[in-house]
């Protein structure tokens, strides 16, 4: 699974202009990342991993979703139902650093935002 992982996102994640998106950040994973990647014609248009932490807390951080209008709102907001939809049974936390312009996705899906904000982002609890 690990090997078509990385087939699907590495052009994403290794493009400048992806990297510059995520505020020159880089993108990372490890054994405790679910990733969620939706595709549109066999090209990736968007991908929200999640890191597991004890404790049943998940960790969004660091996705991407290609465009800036309506079309990004759906695939985000698709990306985001699949990922809670997985995590639903148990109590599950959910902390997300979203992108401010993304605010609003988030909070129909639950989030509320905490007391953390940056020029870009917002931390996110559901």
């Amino acid at each position: 699974m690990e090997q078509q992982l990385y087939q699907l996102v590495a052009p994403l994640v290794m493009d400048p202009v992806v990297i510059r998106a995520n505020n020159n950040y880089p993108f990372k994973t490890n054994d405790n990342y679910v990733w969620f990647i939706a595709t549109e014609e066999d090209k990736v248009v968007g991908f929200l991993p999640l890191e597991l932490r004890k404790s049943q807390k998940v960790i969004i951080n660091n996705y991407y979703v290609v465009s800036d209008n309506e079309i990004r709102k759906n695939i985000l907001s698709a990306l985001l139902s699949a990922a809670l939809d997985v995590f639903s049974s148990g109590e599950w936390l959910f902390t997300s650093v979203a992108l401010i312009q993304d605010k609003d996705i988030f909070e129909k899906f639950g989030f509320i935002l905490q007391e953390k904000k940056w020029k870009l982002y917002v931390k996110m609890i559901r």
